[in-house]
Protein backbone atom coordinates (compact mmCIF):
# COMPACT_ATOMS: atom_id res chain seq x y z
CA UNK A 1 0.00 0.00 0.00
CA UNK A 2 1.48 3.40 -0.79
CA UNK A 3 1.15 5.34 2.32
CA UNK A 4 1.87 8.66 1.54
CA UNK A 5 -1.41 9.13 -1.19
CA UNK A 6 -4.22 10.71 0.72
CA UNK A 7 -7.53 10.55 0.90
CA UNK A 8 -9.27 12.41 -2.45
CA UNK A 9 -11.32 14.63 -0.06
CA UNK A 10 -8.17 15.99 1.24
CA UNK A 11 -6.28 16.70 -1.79
CA UNK A 12 -9.69 18.41 -3.19
CA UNK A 13 -8.65 21.30 -0.47
CA UNK A 14 -5.19 21.39 -0.09
CA UNK A 15 -6.03 22.10 -4.01
CA UNK A 16 -7.82 25.08 -3.21
CA UNK A 17 -6.02 28.29 -3.72
CA UNK A 18 -2.61 29.39 -4.36
CA UNK A 19 -4.26 30.50 -7.65
CA UNK A 20 -2.33 32.61 -10.84
CA UNK A 21 -2.10 36.23 -11.01
CA UNK A 22 -2.53 36.79 -14.57
CA UNK A 23 -1.10 39.84 -16.26
CA UNK A 24 -3.89 41.57 -18.61
CA UNK A 25 -1.76 43.06 -21.41
CA UNK A 26 -3.25 44.90 -23.90
CA UNK A 27 -6.32 46.43 -22.20
CA UNK A 28 -4.70 50.10 -21.41
CA UNK A 29 -3.46 50.02 -25.16
CA UNK A 30 -5.89 53.41 -25.61
CA UNK A 31 -4.63 55.29 -22.83
CA UNK A 32 -0.94 55.35 -25.00
CA UNK A 33 2.41 56.53 -22.94
CA UNK A 34 0.23 57.70 -20.18
CA UNK A 35 -0.74 53.66 -18.79
CA UNK A 36 3.45 52.82 -18.92
CA UNK A 37 3.61 53.13 -15.22
CA UNK A 38 0.43 51.07 -14.79
CA UNK A 39 -0.14 47.23 -14.18
CA UNK A 40 -3.02 45.62 -14.28
CA UNK A 41 -3.60 42.36 -12.98
CA UNK A 42 -6.11 38.94 -12.30
CA UNK A 43 -6.48 36.26 -10.41
CA UNK A 44 -7.67 33.68 -12.30
CA UNK A 45 -10.21 31.68 -9.70
CA UNK A 46 -11.00 29.46 -12.15
CA UNK A 47 -7.73 27.62 -11.01
CA UNK A 48 -9.95 26.27 -8.24
CA UNK A 49 -11.11 22.78 -8.53
CA UNK A 50 -14.59 23.33 -8.53
CA UNK A 51 -14.13 26.23 -10.63
CA UNK A 52 -14.36 29.53 -9.26
CA UNK A 53 -13.20 31.47 -6.17
CA UNK A 54 -15.99 30.45 -4.36
CA UNK A 55 -14.17 26.96 -3.44
CA UNK A 56 -12.31 29.10 -0.75
CA UNK A 57 -15.27 30.39 1.42
CA UNK A 58 -17.67 26.79 1.09
CA UNK A 59 -14.25 25.12 2.42
CA UNK A 60 -13.77 27.61 5.33
CA UNK A 61 -17.61 27.14 6.08
CA UNK A 62 -17.64 23.49 5.72
CA UNK A 63 -14.13 22.85 6.77
CA UNK A 64 -15.62 24.91 10.54
CA UNK A 65 -18.69 22.89 10.78
CA UNK A 66 -17.26 19.96 10.13
CA UNK A 67 -14.83 20.52 13.15
CA UNK A 68 -17.65 21.82 14.91
CA UNK A 69 -19.97 18.56 13.93
CA UNK A 70 -22.94 20.55 12.40
CA UNK A 71 -22.61 18.22 9.08
CA UNK A 72 -22.35 14.65 9.00
CA UNK A 73 -23.78 11.81 6.87
CA UNK A 74 -27.24 12.39 8.12
CA UNK A 75 -26.98 16.08 8.45
CA UNK A 76 -27.09 18.21 5.42
CA UNK A 77 -25.51 21.32 4.48
CA UNK A 78 -27.92 23.99 3.68
CA UNK A 79 -27.97 27.10 1.96
CA UNK A 80 -29.26 29.55 -0.45
CA UNK A 81 -26.15 30.31 -3.64
CA UNK A 82 -26.88 31.67 -7.56
CA UNK A 83 -24.60 28.98 -8.93
CA UNK A 84 -20.99 28.95 -7.89
CA UNK A 85 -20.60 28.49 -4.07
CA UNK A 86 -23.76 25.96 -4.58
CA UNK A 87 -21.62 23.82 -7.03
CA UNK A 88 -18.21 24.26 -4.39
CA UNK A 89 -20.61 22.76 -1.73
CA UNK A 90 -21.72 19.68 -3.75
CA UNK A 91 -18.14 18.74 -4.61
CA UNK A 92 -17.03 19.05 -1.12
CA UNK A 93 -20.49 16.99 -0.02
CA UNK A 94 -19.58 14.42 -2.13
CA UNK A 95 -15.73 14.03 -1.50
CA UNK A 96 -16.53 14.24 2.24
CA UNK A 97 -19.93 12.43 2.30
CA UNK A 98 -22.23 14.44 3.61
CA UNK A 99 -25.52 15.58 2.15
CA UNK A 100 -26.06 19.24 0.30
CA UNK A 101 -29.37 20.96 0.01
CA UNK A 102 -29.20 24.22 -2.23
CA UNK A 103 -31.81 26.73 -2.81
CA UNK A 104 -31.26 28.48 -6.00
CA UNK A 105 -32.87 30.53 -8.63
CA UNK A 106 -34.60 28.78 -11.32
CA UNK A 107 -32.56 30.84 -14.66
CA UNK A 108 -29.44 30.09 -13.80
CA UNK A 109 -27.36 28.53 -16.51
CA UNK A 110 -27.93 25.19 -17.71
CA UNK A 111 -24.23 24.73 -17.21
CA UNK A 112 -24.63 25.58 -13.45
CA UNK A 113 -27.68 22.84 -13.15
CA UNK A 114 -25.62 19.91 -14.88
CA UNK A 115 -22.38 20.54 -12.63
CA UNK A 116 -25.12 20.36 -9.44
CA UNK A 117 -26.85 17.30 -11.01
CA UNK A 118 -23.77 15.42 -12.20
CA UNK A 119 -22.11 15.92 -7.88
CA UNK A 120 -25.71 14.68 -6.72
CA UNK A 121 -26.75 17.41 -4.85
CA UNK A 122 -30.51 18.35 -4.03
CA UNK A 123 -31.51 21.11 -5.09
CA UNK A 124 -34.90 23.49 -4.13
CA UNK A 125 -35.49 25.46 -7.36
CA UNK A 126 -36.71 29.45 -6.36
CA UNK A 127 -38.80 31.79 -8.36
CA UNK A 128 -36.19 33.48 -10.72
CA UNK A 129 -37.83 36.85 -10.19
CA UNK A 130 -37.00 37.00 -6.71
CA UNK A 131 -33.02 36.46 -7.71
CA UNK A 132 -30.81 35.71 -5.47
CA UNK A 133 -33.03 37.06 -2.36
CA UNK A 134 -35.59 34.56 -3.08
CA UNK A 135 -33.52 31.53 -2.66
CA UNK A 136 -32.18 33.18 0.53
CA UNK A 137 -35.53 33.27 2.08
CA UNK A 138 -36.47 29.72 0.75
CA UNK A 139 -33.33 28.27 2.55
CA UNK A 140 -34.54 30.15 6.01
CA UNK A 141 -38.10 28.39 5.58
CA UNK A 142 -36.20 25.11 5.11
CA UNK A 143 -34.02 25.60 8.16
CA UNK A 144 -36.52 27.10 10.48
CA UNK A 145 -39.02 23.97 9.47
CA UNK A 146 -36.18 21.51 9.75
CA UNK A 147 -33.77 22.89 12.54
CA UNK A 148 -32.46 19.60 13.32
CA UNK A 149 -32.29 18.25 9.39
CA UNK A 150 -30.10 20.91 8.29
CA UNK A 151 -27.03 22.99 8.80
CA UNK A 152 -28.05 26.42 7.38
CA UNK A 153 -24.37 28.15 6.04
CA UNK A 154 -25.65 31.22 5.58
CA UNK A 155 -22.55 32.50 3.10
CA UNK A 156 -23.93 35.82 3.67
CA UNK A 157 -23.87 36.04 7.76
CA UNK A 158 -21.02 33.09 7.64
CA UNK A 159 -17.56 34.76 8.95
CA UNK A 160 -15.55 32.49 7.71
CA UNK A 161 -16.49 33.24 4.29
CA UNK A 162 -14.27 36.17 4.70
CA UNK A 163 -11.92 34.92 6.73
CA UNK A 164 -11.21 32.60 3.56
CA UNK A 165 -10.17 35.88 1.75
CA UNK A 166 -7.79 36.85 4.72
CA UNK A 167 -6.25 33.80 5.57
CA UNK A 168 -5.55 32.86 1.90
CA UNK A 169 -6.47 35.27 -1.14
CA UNK A 170 -5.19 38.73 0.78
CA UNK A 171 -1.77 37.06 1.31
CA UNK A 172 -1.11 35.46 -2.10
CA UNK A 173 -1.70 38.58 -3.75
CA UNK A 174 0.60 40.38 -1.60
CA UNK A 175 2.92 37.44 -2.45
CA UNK A 176 2.40 37.50 -5.89
CA UNK A 177 3.07 41.09 -6.01
CA UNK A 178 6.04 41.38 -3.90
CA UNK A 179 4.35 43.89 -1.96
CA UNK A 180 4.25 46.56 -4.91
CA UNK A 181 -0.18 46.04 -5.55
CA UNK A 182 -1.42 49.33 -5.41
CA UNK A 183 -4.89 48.87 -5.70
CA UNK A 184 -7.70 45.90 -5.02
CA UNK A 185 -10.31 45.75 -7.35
CA UNK A 186 -13.24 43.21 -6.41
CA UNK A 187 -17.02 42.79 -7.08
CA UNK A 188 -19.94 42.65 -4.11
CA UNK A 189 -21.64 39.51 -3.87
CA UNK A 190 -22.12 38.00 -0.64
CA UNK A 191 -19.26 40.31 -0.07
CA UNK A 192 -16.75 37.94 1.52
CA UNK A 193 -14.04 38.30 -1.19
CA UNK A 194 -14.20 42.02 -0.97
CA UNK A 195 -13.94 42.08 3.05
CA UNK A 196 -11.35 39.69 3.83
CA UNK A 197 -9.20 40.43 0.61
CA UNK A 198 -9.48 44.40 1.51
CA UNK A 199 -8.93 43.36 5.50
CA UNK A 200 -5.66 41.45 4.97
CA UNK A 201 -4.54 44.26 2.40
CA UNK A 202 -4.85 47.33 4.62
CA UNK A 203 -2.49 45.27 7.42
CA UNK A 204 -0.23 44.73 4.96
CA UNK A 205 -0.10 48.23 3.56
CA UNK A 206 -2.24 50.60 4.66
CA UNK A 207 -2.29 52.93 1.54
CA UNK A 208 -3.35 50.32 -0.85
CA UNK A 209 -6.74 51.68 -2.27
CA UNK A 210 -9.84 49.32 -2.38
CA UNK A 211 -12.32 49.60 -4.84
CA UNK A 212 -15.74 47.93 -5.03
CA UNK A 213 -17.93 46.90 -7.44
CA UNK A 214 -21.98 45.90 -7.87
CA UNK A 215 -24.11 46.37 -10.68
CA UNK A 216 -25.87 49.38 -11.39
CA UNK A 217 -29.37 48.87 -10.75
CA UNK A 218 -31.54 45.91 -9.01
CA UNK A 219 -32.24 44.93 -12.21
CA UNK A 220 -29.31 43.42 -14.00
CA UNK A 221 -26.90 40.19 -15.94
CA UNK A 222 -24.17 40.03 -13.28
CA UNK A 223 -24.71 36.73 -12.06
CA UNK A 224 -23.50 36.11 -8.02
CA UNK A 225 -23.34 39.99 -7.76
CA UNK A 226 -25.58 42.10 -5.66
CA UNK A 227 -27.16 45.70 -6.30
CA UNK A 228 -26.95 46.39 -2.44
CA UNK A 229 -29.14 49.22 -2.34
CA UNK A 230 -32.21 46.80 -3.03
CA UNK A 231 -31.26 43.56 -2.37
CA UNK A 232 -30.86 41.47 1.08
CA UNK A 233 -27.87 42.94 2.34
CA UNK A 234 -25.44 40.01 3.78
CA UNK A 235 -24.29 40.59 7.77
CA UNK A 236 -20.73 40.17 6.82
CA UNK A 237 -20.89 43.11 4.65
CA UNK A 238 -19.14 46.66 5.50
CA UNK A 239 -19.33 49.35 3.16
CA UNK A 240 -17.20 51.41 4.98
CA UNK A 241 -14.24 49.13 4.00
CA UNK A 242 -13.71 50.63 0.31
CA UNK A 243 -12.19 53.57 -0.96
CA UNK A 244 -15.03 53.92 -3.52
CA UNK A 245 -17.60 52.15 -5.41
CA UNK A 246 -18.12 51.43 -8.98
CA UNK A 247 -21.77 50.76 -10.63
CA UNK A 248 -21.23 48.36 -13.08
CA UNK A 249 -23.40 48.33 -16.19
CA UNK A 250 -24.43 44.71 -17.66
CA UNK A 251 -23.59 45.77 -21.45
CA UNK A 252 -20.50 46.87 -20.20
CA UNK A 253 -19.35 43.47 -18.73
CA UNK A 254 -20.50 41.84 -21.47
CA UNK A 255 -18.82 43.81 -23.91
CA UNK A 256 -15.77 43.41 -21.93
CA UNK A 257 -16.38 39.49 -21.70
CA UNK A 258 -16.55 39.39 -25.58
CA UNK A 259 -13.28 41.27 -26.02
CA UNK A 260 -11.16 39.13 -23.85
CA UNK A 261 -12.39 36.35 -25.86
CA UNK A 262 -12.28 37.93 -29.18
CA UNK A 263 -8.64 40.33 -28.81
CA UNK A 264 -6.47 38.41 -26.00
CA UNK A 265 -7.66 34.91 -25.94
CA UNK A 266 -8.66 34.35 -22.39
CA UNK A 267 -12.60 32.98 -21.67
CA UNK A 268 -14.15 34.59 -18.58
CA UNK A 269 -17.49 35.00 -17.14
CA UNK A 270 -19.49 37.53 -16.60
CA UNK A 271 -18.12 38.68 -13.24
CA UNK A 272 -14.94 38.28 -14.05
CA UNK A 273 -15.46 40.71 -17.27
CA UNK A 274 -17.08 43.36 -14.99
CA UNK A 275 -14.17 43.23 -12.65
CA UNK A 276 -11.87 43.93 -15.23
CA UNK A 277 -14.00 46.36 -16.56
CA UNK A 278 -14.04 48.57 -12.94
CA UNK A 279 -10.19 47.49 -13.12
CA UNK A 280 -9.68 49.12 -16.09
CA UNK A 281 -11.62 52.09 -14.89
CA UNK A 282 -9.34 52.49 -12.07
CA UNK A 283 -6.15 52.47 -14.77
CA UNK A 284 -8.10 55.25 -16.74
CA UNK A 285 -8.28 57.09 -13.37
CA UNK A 286 -4.49 56.70 -12.59
CA UNK A 287 -3.26 57.44 -16.40
CA UNK A 288 -5.00 60.77 -16.41
CA UNK A 289 -3.29 61.61 -12.69
CA UNK A 290 -0.09 60.31 -14.09
CA UNK A 291 0.46 57.81 -11.82
CA UNK A 292 2.38 53.92 -11.55
CA UNK A 293 -0.27 51.68 -10.43
CA UNK A 294 -0.24 47.78 -9.75
CA UNK A 295 -3.68 46.97 -9.81
CA UNK A 296 -5.42 43.29 -8.98
CA UNK A 297 -8.88 42.59 -9.76
CA UNK A 298 -10.59 39.18 -9.05
CA UNK A 299 -11.18 36.47 -12.08
CA UNK A 300 -14.05 34.60 -10.17
CA UNK A 301 -14.54 32.04 -12.71
CA UNK A 302 -14.38 31.21 -16.44
CA UNK A 303 -16.69 31.08 -19.25
CA UNK A 304 -17.22 27.38 -18.82
CA UNK A 305 -20.62 27.67 -17.30
CA UNK A 306 -21.83 30.64 -19.44
CA UNK A 307 -21.06 29.35 -22.73
CA UNK A 308 -25.18 28.97 -23.72
CA UNK A 309 -25.82 32.80 -22.70
CA UNK A 310 -26.90 34.72 -25.79
CA UNK A 311 -24.31 37.48 -25.14
CA UNK A 312 -21.33 36.01 -27.06
CA UNK A 313 -23.20 36.01 -30.50
CA UNK A 314 -23.10 39.82 -30.66
CA UNK A 315 -21.04 41.70 -32.47
CA UNK A 316 -19.26 45.10 -30.68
Amino acid sequence: MITTVQPLGSTILERIGNTPLLRLEGLLDHLGESASGIQLLGKAEWANPGGSIKDRAAAAIVTDALKRGLISPTQSLLDATSGNTGIAYAMLGAALHFPVTLCMPSNVSRERKKYLAAYGANVVWTDPADGSDGAIRKARELAAAEPTRYFYADQYSNDENWRAHYRTTGNEIWQQTDGQITHFVAGLGTSGTFMGTTRRLRELNPVIRCVSMQPDSAFNGLEGLKHMATAIVPRIYDPALADANIDMDTEVAYRTCRTLARRHGLLVGISSGAAVAAAVQVAEQEARANHEAVIVTILPDSAEKYMSDRFWQEQD
